[in-house]
C-alpha cells in the first residue's frame, strides 16, 4: 500500500486529493496536510472586499468532504518537511510519513519586502479572506470619507489580474455609492506596459485593459516600482526602458491595495534540491523534483523563471487552468509509479482567465500560457461578469460535494466558442455580483 500526501489544501491541494482518491484504488491511503479546516475560493476576494460577498458564501468546511471521500486530514498544519526522511513534522510535534508527497502550499506574502505594504502595515490586501476582510472595513471607510486611491502589483509580484479586477470592482462600488467623482484613482504595476499580465499580453489585453482604465477615469503608470507605503502617501519610481529611474512620484492615497510578491513558505525553502533560493519548488516535466524524485508539485508553489527579462522584476502567473493540468498530470504519473510505471504525462500550461470589473470584464485564452501559442484571444463585455459567477458557484458546489472534474478545461472550450457566452443577458449585474 502507498501513501500519498497533499502538502497544502487550496486550490491545487484539494482537486489532487480529489483525483488521487478517484485514481488510486481503495489499497491505497491519501493525506491532506493543511492550515486550519477551510477552503476559501479566493477568486471572489475582491467581491469581499467591497461587501458583495460574505465568508460563508465563499468558504466550504473541509473535513467532512474529505471524510465523505476517504480522505485523511491534518488540519494543524506543516512545521517543517524533512524530504530525506519522507516525513513531514507538523506544528503540534507529531509528523506524518509518506510514500509520495504532492507540495501545493501556494505561497508566502513577501509584504515585508517593501516598507508599508501589507494588511498588517499601510496598505490593504486581497489574497487572503481575513485581508479582503479588513479591506471591506476600509472601503466602507473610504465610502465615508472619500480621498485619493492606489490600486495595483508590486515589483517581483506574479498575480495581477486580481489588482486589475479590484481596480475596476472598487471603482463601481464607489459609483455605486455615489462618491466616485470624490475619489481619484490611480493603478501602480511594475508590467512594462498595461496588460502585459507576466506572460507579455494575451491577444489584445494592452488594448482592452488601458481602454477600460480610460473609460473609467484611472491614471495609471507602468514599469513601476514601489519603494514605500508612509505618510499618506505611495513613494513610487518610474524607470525608463533603459534601467534608468524617469521620475519619482508621491502618490496621494487614503486607501492603498498592493498585491505583494510571492516566495516559497517557510516549511519548505531553504532544502537544498528542493527549492530555488526564493523558496519555490523545482520541477521537472513530469511535475517531480529532480533530487527527491517522489516529490511533486502543483500550483503557486512551483520554480517558473520569468518569461524576459523586463526592466521592473514581474513573475509568471500560475493561473487556475495551469495549475488544474499539473494536478492532472501528477496524479497520473503518481499512479504510474505506485503500478511500477514510469511518469509519462506533462502538464499543458495553458491559460484561461475571466476578469471581472464589476459590470463587465476581460476574458482571455492562452494555449499555452508562455508565447508563442497556438490560440491567443481576448475579449470583453458584460458577458464576462456573468460567467465569472456562474463559475464561482460551480467551484464551490464542487469543493462541497468532493468533485475531481476538470472545470477549467471545459470552461476554455466554451471560451472558445464564445459566442454562446455572450448570449448571457444581465439586467443588472452590480446586483448579479451581489447575490
Amino acid at each position: 500500500m502507498a501513501h500519498v500526501v497533499v502538502l497544502g489544501a487550496g486550490l491545487g491541494g484539494t482537486i489532487a486529493a480529489f483525483q488521487l482518491r478517484d485514481q488510486l484504488g481503495a489499497e491505497h491511503e491519501v493525506s491532506v496536510v493543511g492550515k486550519g479546516e477551510t477552503f476559501s475560493f479566493v477568486p471572489s476576494n475582491p467581491w469581499v472586499a467591497v461587501g458583495w460577498r460574505d465568508r460563508s458564501s465563499v468558504e466550504v468546511n473541509l473535513r467532512p468532504v474529505f471524510q465523505s471521500r476517504h480522505i485523511g486530514f491534518h488540519s494543524q498544519g506543516a512545521a517543517r518537511l524533512h524530504p530525506c526522511e519522507r516525513r513531514i513534522e507538523l506544528t503540534d510535534g507529531t509528523s506524518l510519513s509518506y510514500d509520495y508527497l504532492v507540495i501545493a502550499t501556494g505561497p508566502e506574502l513577501a509584504f515585508d519586502e517593501i516598507e508599508g505594504t501589507g494588511p498588517t502595515a499601510v496598505s490593504h490586501s486581497i489574497c487572503r479572506i481575513d485581508h479582503a476582510l479588513q479591506t471591506k472595513a476600509a472601503v466602507q471607510k473610504l465610502i465615508s470619507n472619500p480621498g485619493p486611491v492606489v490600486v495595483g502589483a508590486v515589483q517581483g509580484a506574479s498575480c495581477f489580474g486580481p489588482a486589475y479586477e479590484f481596480a475596476f470592482i472598487l471603482e463601481k462600488a464607489l459609483r455605486d455609492a455615489k462618491v466616485r467623482d470624490r475619489v481619484p484613482m490611480a493603478f501602480v504595476t511594475s508590467e512594462p506596459y498595461i496588460g502585459h499580465l507576466g506572460v507579455d499580453g494575451v491577444g489584445d489585453t494592452k488594448g482592452l485593459l488601458e481602454s477600460q482604465l480610460r473609460q473609467n477615469h484611472i491614471k495609471w503608470l507602468c514599469n513601476a516600482r514601489v519603494d514605500k507605503v508612509a505618510g499618506g502617501l505611495v513613494h513610487v519610481s518610474e524607470f525608463a526602458e533603459d534601467g534608468v529611474v524617469k521620475r519619482t512620484h508621491e502618490l496621494p492615497s487614503s486607501f492603498t491595495m498592493l498585491l505583494p510578491a510571492f516566495r516559497g513558505v517557510a516549511a519548505i525553502s531553504g532544502i537544498a534540491g528542493l527549492t530555488n533560493p526564493r523558496g519555490f519548488v523545482l520541477i521537472d516535466k513530469h511535475q517531480r523534483n529532480p533530487a527527491f524524485p517522489e516529490i511533486f508539485a502543483v500550483g503557486v508553489c512551483v520554480a517558473i523563471p520569468p518569461l524576459a527579462t523586463t526592466v521592473v522584476p514581474v513573475g509568471v502567473p500560475k493561473t487556475g487552468f495551469m495549475i488544474e493540468s499539473m494536478v492532472t498530470a501528477t496524479v497520473r504519473n503518481i499512479k504510474r509509479l505506485v503500478n511500477n510505471e514510469a511518469p509519462d504525462a506533462q502538464a499543458t500550461w495553458n491559460a484561461v482567465c475571466l476578469a471581472d470589473f464589476g459590470d463587465s470584464g476581460v476574458a482571455f485564452v492562452a494555449q499555452p500560457q508562455i508565447p508563442p501559442r497556438n490560440v491567443n484571444w481576448s475579449a470583453s463585455g458584460a458577458w464576462v461578469h456573468a460567467a465569472k459567477v456562474g463559475f464561482e458557484k460551480y467551484y464551490l458546489h464542487k469543493m462541497r460535494t468532493g468533485k475531481a472534474e476538470p472545470i477549467y478545461e471545459r470552461l476554455a472550450l466554451q471560451a472558445l466558442g464564445i459566442e454562446k457566452l455572450k448570449e448571457i443577458k444581465i439586467e443588472d449585474p452590480g446586483a448579479t455580483a451581489a447575490q
